[in-house]
């Protein structure tokens, strides 16, 4: 069994992928999940380095403040 790391540092790369792989929901509603992306970067502030939106999935690297490593909160 794999074992896996708490990560430590303050940049993160991941990718967040919808459960039905044939749906076009995050092409479709790109509008509503630019609002809800900045809503939370708001409340939880992070720098969006790269962001790649795909129809079923979007990978992204950010970077959050300093001594700030919850990225699972945002």
């Amino acid at each position: 069994m794999p074992q896996y790391s708490r990560a430590r540092g303050s940049t993160f790369f991941f990718t967040v992928v919808l459960a039905d792989h044939s749906s076009t929901l995050l092409m479709d509603r790109v509008d509503r999940l630019r609002r809800i992306y900045q809503a939370v970067q708001q409340r939880r502030p992070f720098e969006t380095v790269a962001i790649c939106i795909l129809p079923d999935h979007l990978h992204a690297i950010w970077s959050l403040p300093e001594h700030d490593a919850d990225f699972s909160s945002r």
